[in-house]
């Protein structure tokens, strides 16, 4: 587990307030996995925002006491205090050590920009990547797998994929949840003339294990103004309906102000049914979506007001919706999405105004925001429902692209409670699960990780 430097002992997040802190405690290694503080937010939201404090230590107490001590207490004293602290702060740090992290999981394999990794829910242990350009590609889950057993399901790289911009391409895949049965495979990816998103439905041929380039079916498009934030995420909700991210079209700022426009379906979380199309449309729209008798807005919106989620999942047990969000300039954030939400882009950035903009009631906070001390564009994961870290069961784990930090948290449907950085791998792109739970990264750098054990 990699160790940092914790930001100093303040009682609330900066900006908000906090209490006065002496230099002598925070020159000191603190324990690596420091855990969130509560701190007080003007106005109403989902959560509150989160700093970081040192976990209760005796430690910490006996700093605290030494350092409130009366002018009496001599410099020699200090000298022998500090030897004593350091000593301790080693102790702390071993008690605190969690024992597990993230590390390369298949040793003899390399991928060409990996944006996605999931398994296939028909009863085999096969795990699929998705590289950016353009290719499916499929191999089993064992350790030492090469090269060799790796193959290509499809690819739609050459032409069909616009690969431009570097946030286009193939960017989402889901398999339908009846897909043992009836093989449709679903794709996210970036087009030209115009450019757009398409998300369209194909077929897996049983017996070869491709996807036939000739099955495709285009669900939706959507023209993308920019060539970036154009989000890409989709899965099958424990509803059967599929939802999908559309980032706010691009460029920076929302030049277009999409975010809080409800006829448009950028800056949104969609949610469509592909099993029932109606009115004429390859899909329809599911009874009870938030907007369905909303004047001038768009039926298909679960919520909105969303820069550009890259990456989010369903906690398999609660149902519960994660999202990360990608920040402007300032913050990044995990969001819970919720029926009808709304987000806060542009007007907000986090917990903060955005350009002067201003907070409504109806906007939904995150739950947690970094700054870019530690995170300049998340990545959004997964809850841990697997069975080697029983510690770990019920945390979510998420990463940040730029910075490589990896967190777990917990929230408990009203606060964060628990909240630690557990570990740092470079270019988190995805992360994803296999069929028995456990969590892995696509490094856009080629590797694919694992949390295990340490």
């Amino acid at each position: 587990m990699n160790k940092r430097k914790n930001p100093p002992l303040r009682g609330l997040r900066d900006g908000v307030g906090g209490s006065d802190y002496d230099p002598f405690i925070t020159s000191l290694e603190l324990p690596p996995n420091a855990v969130p503080e509560e701190a007080a937010d003007e106005g109403a939201g989902s959560g509150a925002a989160m700093s970081f404090a040192v976990p209760p230590c005796p430690v910490i107490c006996f700093v605290c006491i030494v350092n409130q001590s009366p002018p009496r207490y001599n410099a020699a004293m200090k000298t022998i205090t500090t030897i004593l602290v350091c000593s301790l702060l080693s102790a702390c740090s071993a008690i605190y050590a969690e024992g597990y992290g993230f590390s390369v999981a298949f040793k003899n394999l390399s991928f060409e920009r990996p944006v996605l990794i999931t398994a296939a829910p028909d009863g085999t242990d096969r795990l699929f990547v998705i590289e950016q350009a353009g290719r499916v590609l499929w191999f089993e889950n064992r350790p030492e797998v090469t090269g060799a057993d790796v193959h290509v399901a499809l690819d739609i790289s050459g032409g069909k994929v616009r690969r431009k911009g570097n946030e286009e391409g193939l960017l989402g895949l889901a398999f339908h949840p009846d897909f043992a049965n009836n093989r449709y495979v679903f794709l996210h990816y970036s087009a030209s003339e115009p450019r757009r998103n398409v998300l369209s439905r194909w077929t897996m041929d049983p017996d070869a294990n491709v996807i036939r380039p000739d099955s495709e079916q285009v669900i939706l498009e959507v023209e993308q103004p920019f060539g970036n934030h154009n989000g890409g995420d989709i899965h099958f909700g424990p509803d059967g309906f599929l939802y999908i991210t559309l980032g706010d079209g691009g460029a920076g700022g929302d030049p277009h102000e999409n975010g809080q426009n409800l006829s448009t379906l950028l800056a949104a979380m969609l949610r469509i049914d592909v099993d029932h199309p109606q009115d004429g449309k390859p899909y329809g729209i599911p009874a009870d979506n938030p907007f369905i008798h909303t004047q001038n807005a768009r039926p298909e919106i679960y919520a909105y007001g969303l820069r550009n989620v890259w990456r989010f999942s369903f906690d398999s047990e609660t149902g519960t919706l994660w999202a990360g969000d990608v920040g402007q300039n300032a913050k990044e954030e995990i969001d819970i999405i919720t029926a009808g939400g709304n987000y806060g882009w542009n007007p907000r950035e986090g917990f903060s105004p955005y350009n002067g903009g201003t907070k409504t009631p109806d906007m939904i906070d995150p739950i947690v925001e970094h700054g870019r001390n530690e995170a300049a564009s998340i990545t959004g994961g997964y809850v841990y429902h697997g069975n080697a870290l029983p510690q770990l069961q019920g945390a979510y784990i998420y990463g940040d692209y730029v910075t490589g930090l990896i967190w777990q948290l917990r929230y408990d449907g009203t606060q964060v409670t628990e909240h630690q950085q557990i570990d740092k791998v470079p270019e988190i792109a995805s992360f994803g699960v296999d069929t028995h739970g456990e969590i892995y990264i696509c490094s856009l750098r080629g590797k694919i990780y694992k949390l295990a054990p340490k």
